[in-house]
């Protein structure tokens, strides 16, 4: 066990912290030929922008590309992850350099940016205003600079190179990303490695009974409720079930939530969390749920309050469960922020984490 803190004692530290903290990535006054520690080289492939949007957009068109804004911070191993196994595939970096300009943000940077509708903001602001809380997101955008696929964090590389084709095809005229997925499964075109296991069902314990009663259940609770959607095909549910959901530290964690698992291609009857009857399907669509293992999270009074739709470990598994339970995503938007200040309150007691753990 490497990081299990007592909530009370990380919650002191944290709020503490919440002043004076600068999260990991910030940039701060440099000299000549220093750079941040953590910091990973972007390909040289990726477009050097005056972060004017406008026309990094009517370049990219006149190209016959479309415009991707990458959102990085230093120190993240995601991103790393990213450069180094992602785009050290021949076929992804060809088909990226292809099809695409790709625009460097860093979510805490201070460069200037003109958005898409000529509003002149920061790096900082600009990330903020998007809504980035993780580090990878990567936004697609269409010709008109309206967001048609949205990335929020690591995608491995085999459904990396689908996004891609789901972007470079146009394919958002026919639907979403996750019904362009199911068509590529249905079809058999599918990398083996994205449905590497058999069939089976995810189980928690103490998760709630199907059919999902989600606002009747919970009249009395005074827990947050977490939603799990997996699907019945997922190596990466493998992971989160079978290792990360059974460390005694996430196993802590969970006893302070209600519990649910839903398969987004469930056509079962469910009650949501407010209160509406739907499939589990219609719920998992107007959710835009496009990323299995999703973990959702909802207030006692059943609104979504937080989210992760893509590939953590166990460190930032177990941050965003404790962002929800001890309430600090009321008074800190910021999850990365948040995952600084609880590194280093964890650190400061003798636990220190192992990201990629």
């Amino acid at each position: 066990m490497k990081y299990l803190l007592p909530i009370p004692i990380a919650l002191a530290l944290l709020a503490g912290a919440t002043q004076a903290a600068t999260p990991a990535g910030t940039p701060t006054q440099l000299e000549a030929g220093l750079v941040n520690p953590g910091a990973i080289d972007k390909p040289a492939w990726f477009k050097e922008s005056f972060l004017d949007l406008r026309d990094d957009i009517k370049d990219a068109t006149a190209a016959n590309k479309r415009t991707v804004l990458y959102f990085y911070q230093d120190g993240c191993p995601y991103c790393t992850k990213l450069i180094q196994e992602n785009f050290s595939k021949e076929n992804i970096t060809a088909k990226t350099q292809k099809n695409f300009d790709v625009i460097a943000i860093n979510m805490w940077g201070d460069r200037n940016v003109t958005d898409v509708d000529g509003k002149e903001t920061t790096e900082k602001a600009f990330a903020a205003a998007s809504k980035v809380q993780y580090t990878p997101t990567m936004l697609f955008l269409d010709e008109a600079g309206k967001v048609v696929l949205r990335v929020n964090g690591y995608y491995a590389p085999d459904k990396f190179e689908m996004a891609l084709d789901f972007v470079a095809g146009k394919h958002e005229k026919d639907g979403s990303f996750k019904d362009y997925f199911a068509k590529l499964k249905a079809d058999g075109k599918t990398d083996s490695n994205v449905a590497a296991t058999t069939d089976k069902t995810y189980t928690l314990p103490t998760a709630l009974p199907a059919p999902l009663r989600l606002q009747d259940a919970r009249k009395d609770s005074k827990r947050p409720l977490m939603v799990v959607f997996a699907q019945t095909e997922c190596d990466t549910c493998d992971e989160l079930y079978n290792d990360i959901f059974k460390r005694k530290e996430l196993a802590y964690s969970l006893s302070n939530l209600d519990l649910a698992q839903a398969n987004p291609d469930d056509d079962t009857k469910i009650q949501t969390p407010d209160g509406k009857e739907m499939t589990v399907a219609e719920w998992a669509k107007t959710l835009e749920i496009k990323y299995s293992p999703s973990l959702v999270f909802f207030d006692t009074a059943g609104k979504e309050v937080f989210r992760t739709e893509a590939y953590f470990k166990a460190f930032h598994t177990h941050g965003a469960i404790d962002y929800v339970t001890s309430g600090a995503y009321a008074w800190m938007p910021e999850f990365q922020r948040y995952l600084q200040h609880r590194r280093e309150a964890l650190a400061a007691h003798g636990f220190p984490a192992d990201l990629m753990e």
